[in-house]
Order: C-alpha cells, then sequence, then structure tokens
C-alpha cells in the first residue's frame, strides 16, 4: 500500500500547519481507523502499510512530526523500522502499537528508541493523549538538539577568538623577546646576529627529529634566550679581548644559571628556562653548571649545542676567519658522542649542507621568522 495522507478534520490543533503523523500497520482496517481518529482530533495523518513505504513517506516528507508503527507486521517489522527510523531520522519520535500485552517487547522497544507504547484496542482519548505526549517529547529533543548547536557554535565561535588571542599574545611577547636577544647581540658586538643563527639552526635540525609544533615554540624561545644570562655578567669579563682567568672564567659560566633564575618565573618560558639552565651541557658529562650526562640533559639543549657549534665556527671572530659548513660538519661528527648525541649528530650529517647556509642567507637578509619558526 503506498502511502497517502487523509484529510485532516476540522483544526483543533492551534498551530499555522497541521502536525503531520504517519501510521505504519499492514492491517488495513487499523490503519484506517487509526488515521481517521487523528484526521478527527486535527492532525493531518499518513499511511503505510509496511516498513518499506514508511520510509520512503519520511524520505519524500521531511516535516513529519511523529510515527506510530505496529510491532508485528509482514517482511520488515515495527522494530526493524524504529532502528531505521532512529539511524537515519533521530529526530523523530516513535511510538509503537502491539496488540501483544508482553513486557518483554514494550522493553525491548523501549531499549531501541520507541519513547512510548500503545496496547490495541485503544479508543481515541488513548491515542490523543499518547501523540500529545510524543510529540511534546519529540519537541524538547529537537529544542535541546537546537541548544546544544547553538551552544557548540557560540563555544567553538570563542574559542576561535580566544586562540586568535592567544597567538597575538604570544607573539607580542616574541616581538618582547627579540627585542632583548638583539639587545645582548648588540652588547657583545663580537657574537653580533649569533642568536638568530643559531635559532634558525636549532629549529631546522628540531623540525627534521619530528618535534611538534608546541615543541618547536619552547626550543626556539630557549635557543634565542640561551646567553641571556650574559647581560649579569661584568664588561670587564664580557668584552675582555684576551683569555679568561681561571676566576673570570668561573664568573662567565654562571651565566647559565644567571639566565634560567631571569626567565624561569614567566609562566610561558618556563620549559625554555631549561634550555637555557643545560645549554652549556656536554653529552659525557663535562660540561656546566651541573655535570648532566646523556639524556638527562633536556633534549631541546642536546639539539642546541650542535647548531650552536655549527655557528661558532662558520663565524667570523676578530681573532679568526669563519671555516666552512663542510669543516664545522668534520669537527660535529668528530665529538659525536662526547659533546654531542650521537643520535642527532646522525640526523644533522644527513641534511645538505646548502641548508645551512640557506638558512644563515635568510637571517641575514632578515627574512627568516625566528621565534615565529620561519625557519
Amino acid at each position: 500500500m503506498e502511502p497517502q495522507a487523509i484529510e485532516s478534520a476540522p483544526a483543533r490543533d492551534l498551530s499555522p500547519d497541521p502536525v503531520r503523523v504517519l501510521v505504519v500497520d499492514d492491517d488495513s482496517v487499523v490503519l484506517r481507523a487509526v488515521a481517521a481518529m487523528l484526521a478527527a482530533s486535527g492532525f493531518e495523518a499518513g499511511a503505510a502499510s509496511c516498513a518499506v513505504d514508511a520510509l520512503r513517506y519520511l524520505q519524500d516528507d521531511p516535516g513529519c512530526s511523529l510515527v506510530l508503527c505496529d510491532v508485528m507486521m509482514a517482511g520488515r517489522d515495527g522494530l526493524d523500522l524504529l532502528d531505521s527510523i532512529g539511524a537515519d531520522y533521530p529526530g523523530v519520535p516513535v511510538v509503537m502499537l502491539t496488540g501483544v500485552d508482553d513486557i518483554r517487547v514494550a522493553t525491548n522497544a523501549f531499549r531501541r528508541g520507541a519513547i512510548d507504547y500503545l496496547l490495541k484496542p485503544f479508543d481515541r482519548a488513548q491515542l490523543v493523549a499518547v501523540v500529545a505526549r510524543a510529540l511534546e517529547h519529540g519537541r524538547l529533543q529537537r529544542q535541546n538538539i537546537e541548544y546544544r548547536q547553538n551552544l557548540e557554535e557560540i563555544v567553538s565561535a570563542r574559542t576561535s577568538r580566544l586562540r586568535a588571542a592567544m597567538r597575538d599574545l604570544e607573539r607580542s611577547y616574541d616581538i618582547t623577546l627579540e627585542a632583548m636577544g638583539d639587545a645582548l647581540d648588540l652588547r657583545d658586538s663580537e657574537t653580533e646576529g649569533h642568536s638568530r643563527r643559531v635559532t634558525a639552526y636549532t629549529v631546522a635540525l628540531a623540525r627534521t627529529i619530528g618535534m611538534d609544533q608546541d615543541q618547536l615554540s619552547i626550543i626556539a624561545r630557549g635557543a634565542f634566550l640561551h646567553d641571556i644570562g650574559k647581560i649579569a655578567i661584568p664588561d670587564a669579563i664580557l668584552l675582555k679581548p684576551g683569555k679568561l682567568t681561571p676566576e673570570e672564567r668561573e664568573i662567565m659560566r654562571q651565566h647559565c644559571d644567571r639566565g634560567y633564575e631571569m626567565i624561569r618565573k614567566i609562566p610561558f618560558l618556563r620549559d625554555a628556562a631549561e634550555i637555557v639552565y643545560a645549554h652549556q651541557e656536554t653529552f659525557d658529562g663535562s660540561g656546566y653548571p651541573r655535570g648532566l650526562r646523556g639524556e638527562e640533559i633536556p633534549l631541546g639543549a642536546r639539539i642546541f649545542a650542535i647548531a650552536d657549534t655549527l655557528d661558532a665556527i662558520t663565524s667570523d671572530r676578530p681573532y679568526r676567519k669563519g671555516r666552512s659548513f663542510a669543516e664545522a660538519s668534520l669537527e660535529i661528527a668528530r665529538c659525536k658522542g662526547d659533546q654531542f648525541d650521537p643520535r642527532i649528530v646522525d640526523v644533522f650529517l644527513r641534511l645538505p649542507e646548502s641548508l645551512w647556509i640557506d638558512l644563515r642567507q635568510r637571517v641575514e637578509r632578515g627574512a627568516c621568522g625566528i621565534l615565529g619558526l620561519g625557519a
């Protein structure tokens, strides 16, 4: 039997459009009787004699507000149809109709998504009461879905704005840090540009190892600020042209502790401070200030150590010319396992020399974002 509409009686429904209810039953007598009761009560009733026709009706009429479905039907039964409606039309409430007074059937129907259960035979008053409850349930369910959707949209919009604000705030912090790093480079003209170059090298190496964006941000900040503690070192020692005395060397070594103490209390630099603290440690434990060994040294500091040596060897100094990147690679390979983590050295040696040359040129042109990870 094809789905059909039964004319509604003079409307008791106060809404502009009659509420549409689909009745599904393979007994044509029951089908017409229920549809007629609904029509007489002001509803617009549709009729389907099987699950296939019911699903076709719902597909063609997305405005259907309720389904009344017999449990026992030839072919696909009412519970099977209930499953399909729950999967494909989750906003449409379903009331099961049955002539079998069996609590197990009712329980099964409720467990599979039915919202009410009406035992045959029933009169018009019982039918209207069940339909009213079901329609109110459907209204509240749709309202709840709309509320959740609106809430999700509000949360999503506010989360996006918060993330944008956090990015802007982080960028403003990084601009301040870049100014601090540049000021340090200006104070020590011998290493001008060193902080930017070594940060670019460190980020490139960390990215190759597979570190994620959050880790790269931490490493970039730690690398850029590695010498920030030198601000506390007296000029007579920091700028001394000749060899430092043992006492002066000991004071110079304090820049790791000083830098760490300067930035560790700043929340967004707490992790970066560990790199500042450990950037002079060596893999074999002979470094300072704590004599850390192997993986006791933070990974960011182990990566930085190679980048720092790469820049130191390839940069000009007043007392010598910088050497080539090829020579620097040989020196880093020679110190594998002593000064440097062997696994990171292996990654470094697999990278082409052209990468480091290009990075250096980009930094010198000002085209390489440092704390913004444009490297």
